[in-house]
């Protein structure tokens, strides 16, 4: 189990499909993930959604829900000994959801709703709260201490941009140590949702360019963020939600080892 988000010697990546998919699919990514761990040197967190509640379309694809989805993570989990991470969107999926998910998420919509946070630290997992997209990062310390108030034995707080009105999220760089000084937690950088663009894709669906991931990524990674969140898919095209700001699965690797590169060059150059 993920007890402890960050560790003073390297960073850590939280990835996986946006949503719980086909089992084929699933543990094809987990596996992928957990070559990458061994590879880097560093601690994978497989985070994949049982239920994407907050989707742009009454029509859009949500994933299976609650059961099945969590059996289809345990099954992940079997496979690669990675940990868990999920979302929860109601104070009710907690508890069922804490029996499988080795960390908890706090969607960046449900930020501010206190019984959903408080629940979230009675569960006894480490919870991720992603920062949201109007907030600024000082606003954060209120989520944080209704989780710690919870009980939670680690927090970490997650940056995915800021709205400024025009369709696109902007990543101020100095959210990282902003955040880590008015919350006191390890701080975590969303390459992913931080190129997204709402209402910018079809049909009114969120679009994305993720051909921005890799420079925000490294220069986060020298900014001081302590670990990396990264969708990945084997054919982003075809995903059901997220596509456009997902990384393909075959580039992953390079794409988070110069990200890991980046990092301890950086603290090396501070400490020196």
């Amino acid at each position: 189990m993920a007890q402890r988000f960050a560790a003073d010697n390297s960073p850590f990546l939280i990835a996986g499909p946006c949503v719980v998919e086909s089992d084929d699919l699933n543990v094809r990514v987990g596996e992928a993930l957990a070559e990458l761990a061994v590879k880097l040197g560093i601690t994978v967190i497989y985070k994949a959604s049982y239920d994407k509640a907050n989707r742009s379309r009454l029509s859009a694809p949500r994933g299976p829900g609650i059961e099945s989805g969590l059996r289809a993570l345990e099954k992940v989990r079997s496979a690669t000994g990675l940990p868990i991470l999920t979302d929860i969107h109601e104070p009710g999926h907690v508890s069922v959801a804490a029996h499988v998910a080795d960390v908890l998420q706090i969607p960046a919509f449900l930020c501010r709703q206190t019984d959903l946070l408080v629940a979230a630290g009675k569960a006894g997992r480490p919870v991720n709260i992603k920062k949201g997209q109007w907030m600024a990062p000082e606003e954060m310390r209120g989520a944080v201490e209704k989780v710690r108030a919870g009980g939670a034995p680690d927090v970490a707080v997650t940056e995915r941009g800021t709205f400024f009105g025009y369709g696109d999220l902007v990543v101020d760089m100095r959210s990282f140590s902003r955040l880590r000084a008015a919350c006191n937690v390890p701080v975590i950088f969303d390459a992913t949702h931080s190129v997204q663009q709402p209402g910018q894709g079809r049909d009114g669906a969120s679009g994305g360019d993720r051909g921005f991931i890799p420079p925000l990524l490294y220069a986060a990674a020298a900014a001081g963020a302590d670990g990396f969140f990264l969708e990945t898919h084997p054919d982003p095209a075809r995903a059901p939600s997220d596509g456009p700001n997902m990384v393909p699965l075959d580039q992953l690797a390079s794409i988070v080892g110069l990200a890991v590169e980046i990092w301890h060059r950086v603290r090396e150059t501070v400490r020196a």
